[in-house]
């Protein structure tokens, strides 16, 4: 059994706690370029998916090339979608374009191999991230619960599996972050555990 991950950089960082649990139940893969994502992480490159424009221009590229060979594929974007303008209050990603890149990315999937499977977008703490000087953008936790919200849909209406790691994340309790919206190793593990658990009970339920 194989699985392929395109997220944002909170899902490179669990990444290897959620290789760990799964070694010897499921193949972990993921979007290349870890070390070029890690050279800054608000920065989406390399293994970073980033918004849901470059994940929608990714998938139409593999579709393109020849798919993804994999059993599932898990897919995450919005924290860059939300990004927020300080000066003007526009979003990178608009919610209506996010709706429409969402329904594009699942036009693009639906005769690839892999069964698709949403994972939600995890939390941000606006009091925690807006007061950090130096990163350029703002974002909100209204914003994330509305692209959450509108991803909720779409996924419900196509009768997609969507994984909530946002409410798993935000029931951990305080002290979640090690930066503006990153987490700390503690958090990256308990939402690895999250991940795998849920994957391996999909599998035993017959879904793929």
């Amino acid at each position: 059994m194989k699985i392929y991950i395109i997220g944002d950089s909170i899902s490179i960082q669990y990444g290897p706690h959620l290789e760990g649990y799964l070694k010897g139940v499921m193949a972990y893969s993921r979007k290349e370029g870890v070390d070029e994502a890690l050279l800054n992480l608000d920065k989406p490159q390399g293994a970073n998916g980033g918004d849901s424009s470059m994940v929608l221009a990714y998938l139409k590229e593999r579709r393109r090339t020849g798919g993804i060979d994999a059993d599932l594929l898990l897919v995450n974007c919005g924290l860059h979608d939300i990004k927020t303008d300080p000066a003007t209050g526009a979003k990178q990603v608009p919610l209506d374009q996010y709706e429409r890149n969402l329904s594009a990315i699942l036009e693009t999937v639906e005769d690839m191999r892999p069964r698709f499977v949403w994972i939600r977008t995890t939390p941000c703490d606006e009091a925690v991230h807006n007061c950090r000087p130096g990163i350029g953008f703002h974002r909100f936790a209204a914003d994330c619960a509305a692209y959450n919200a509108t991803a909720d849909r779409i996924m419900r209406d196509a009768g997609v599996p969507s994984i909530d790691l946002h409410t798993f994340t935000r029931n951990l309790g305080p002290d979640l972050y090690c930066d503006h919206v990153h987490f700390n190793d503690a958090v990256r593990e308990k939402q690895a555990a999250f991940i795998a658990g849920w994957l391996q009970a999909f599998a035993v339920a017959g879904f793929f």
